[in-house]
C-alpha cells in the first residue's frame, strides 16, 4: 500500500487551519504529526480517514484495490469511543463486526496490549488507561495497513508505553503504515515528522 498526500489544506468553521501539506509514505514507512494545539493534526488525521472534506488537495491511495481508503485503516482518536456498558471483549467484538476481516479475537487483542484480566469488566469500570488499552485493541481485530492514532500515548503509563511502541513496530515491519499524531515523542526508529504551523487567521500577527 502506498499513500500520497498532495498540496492539502483544510478550513474549519470558514477559518484556513492549514494549507500546502505533501508527503507520502509507502509500506513500512511511518509519520510522526506534531503542532501547536489548533493546528489541525486531528484535522488532518480526519481527512485521511474520509470523515472530513478538505478544502484543497488531494488523498490518493494504491495498493488497495477497488476499496475506498476509509475501508483500508484504523482511526483511534484522542476520544476513547468505547460503549462504557459494554465490556472490554464487548466492545472489541462489536468493532470486529462492524469492520469485517478478522484478524485476533478479542480477547488475543486485548492481550496484546495487556489488558487480558479485564476482558469481562464493563469499560466504564476501567482507568483512562486501561480504556486507551482497550481502544487500541481495536488495531488488532481486523486486518487494515494503515493505522492513524490521534496522541495514542494519552493516559498510558510508561510500561504500556512501551508495549505500545513495541506493536507499532511489528505493524510497521509487517509492511504497515502509521501516521500518529503526537504531542509526546513516539519511539519509532526511522519514522519521518511532519510539523503543522497554525495558519494565522484575520487580527492575528504572523
Amino acid at each position: 500500500m502506498r499513500i500520497a498526500v498532495e498540496n492539502l489544506a483544510c478550513r474549519r468553521s470558514g477559518r484556513l487551519v492549514f494549507e500546502g501539506l505533501s508527503f507520502a509514505l509507502d509500506e513500512g514507512q511511518a509519520l510522526v504529526v506534531t503542532g501547536r494545539n489548533g493546528a489541525g493534526k486531528s484535522s488532518l488525521l480526519g481527512i485521511l480517514a474520509g470523515q472530513l472534506r478538505p478544502d484543497a488537495g488531494t488523498v490518493r491511495a494504491d495498493g488497495i484495490g477497488e476499496r475506498p481508503l476509509a475501508e483500508a485503516l484504523h482511526l483511534v482518536g484522542h476520544r476513547d469511543a468505547l460503549k462504557g456498558a459494554l465490556t472490554a471483549a464487548e466492545n472489541l467484538a462489536f468493532a470486529r463486526d462492524l469492520l469485517g476481516e478478522e484478524a485476533a479475537t478479542p480477547g488475543e487483542a486485548l492481550e496484546a496490549v495487556g489488558l487480558a484480566h479485564a476482558a469481562r469488566l464493563p469499560v466504564a469500570y476501567l482507568s483512562a488507561g486501561q480504556r486507551r488499552r482497550v481502544a487500541l485493541a481495536r488495531l488488532f481485530v481486523a486486518r487494515r495497513p494503515l493505522w492513524l492514532l490521534d496522541e495514542p500515548t494519552a493516559a498510558l503509563d510508561a510500561a504500556a508505553q512501551e508495549t505500545l511502541a513495541g506493536l507499532m513496530r511489528t505493524h510497521l515491519a509487517g509492511g504497515g503504515l502509521i501516521v500518529a499524531a503526537t504531542h509526546a515523542a513516539l519511539p519509532i526508529a526511522g519514522a519521518r515528522e511532519l510539523r503543522i504551523e497554525r495558519t494565522p487567521h484575520k487580527g492575528e500577527g504572523k
